[in-house]
């Protein structure tokens, strides 16, 4: 199976629409070099939580686009304002009590459904491989569109165990290889999914002698540099961390794996990544304003010398 070239997407919330803005970059750098479409210069696609449906998206023919428009157009069926979240939690609190997440996840399922319809991980155009956590087992899964066992799981599904992210969404149940699986976000056990990515195409293609031989394109959804004070960080309990390690803990694992992944490929990486402004750094801030600004700001980062640069060698190496 032919794993050379790789496309790694990042989880992040709502700002998976940067990651869309930034491929729509990539699409326009490979057409100047008189190359086709997106999908067909990459071997194996890779995504965790918001990245996953964008992994899933491109999988079934969806350009990035009609990936960005998705987010745009279902933002806030996904991410509800505060009066359908207290309706919600008020119905969830004999059942869940008052620590239940904040979404119920209902309208992330019901976009889910509404995009992937029927199809099947087995059915994706190209080989996908999706990150997630089974909290019965206490297990990470890398769901992959060429193992027989994951060929039938619903892709819907497969988003929706993907980007269950503690705190934010309810687990989802999923019976997997036989057995009953409670499935969180793929970002806690790999949030930039391109380690995972490397290793199954080291794994899978013979042709493939070291990790070298690859070309890498990672896709970050922007950087958060937002501080967490000492103070802070010496008095926090669990109810004050409780939402701001979810946020660390995915910021620490993309990180690591961008350190690895530099050291193991050389200069067959790519890395699309940008620092986010403090106020455009939430997972579920759905505002117009705050949408203008992911988009502003990933606009930005494209005309950049330095990234047209990189994109530029990318599409060489492609």
């Amino acid at each position: 199976m032919k794993m050379r070239r790789i496309l790694s997407l990042d989880g992040g919330g709502i700002r998976g629409l940067v990651s869309c803005v930034w491929l729509g970059g990539v699409e326009d750098a490979l057409a100047q070099a008189g190359k086709p479409g997106l999908l067909k210069n990459f071997d194996l696609l890779a995504g965790s939580s918001t990245g996953a449906l964008v992994a899933c998206g491109l999988a079934i023919g969806l350009a990035p686009q009609q990936m960005a428009e998705l987010y745009r157009a279902q933002r806030h069926t996904i991410f509800p304002g505060m009066a359908d979240r207290l309706w919600s939690r008020t119905g969830r609190f004999l059942s869940q009590g008052v620590s239940a997440p904040r979404y119920d996840g209902k309208g992330l399922e019901k976009v889910l459904k509404k995009t992937f319809g029927t199809t099947t991980l087995g059915q994706a155009k190209k080989p996908l491989l999706v990150t997630s956590y089974d909290t019965i087992s206490r297990t990470p899964l890398v769901l992959k569109s060429f193992k027989p066992e994951h060929a039938d799981l619903p892709m819907w599904e497969v988003c929706r165990a993907s980007s269950a992210a503690p705190t934010y969404f309810p687990a989802h149940p999923m019976t997997i290889e036989g057995r009953k699986r409670a499935m969180i976000d793929g970002g806690v056990v790999a949030n930039n999914p391109t380690a995972c990515a490397i290793a199954e195409a080291l794994r899978k293609d013979a042709r493939v002698d070291n990790a070298h031989d690859l070309v890498v394109l990672s896709v970050g959804t922007g950087e958060r540099n937002r501080p967490i004070e000492l103070k802070s960080a010496q008095e926090w309990g669990a109810l004050e961390w409780a939402i701001p390690i979810i946020d660390v803990l995915f910021d620490g694992n993309t990180d690591a794996v961008d350190y690895i992944a530099q050291h193991l490929v050389g200069d067959g990486y790519f890395r699309l990544q940008a620092e986010l402004l403090t106020g455009l750094d939430d997972l579920d801030d759905v505002s117009s304003t705050n949408l203008a600004g992911l988009e502003a700001m990933a606009q930005n980062y494209l005309l950049q010398a330095s990234t047209r640069k990189k994109l530029a060698a990318l599409a060489t190496r492609l």
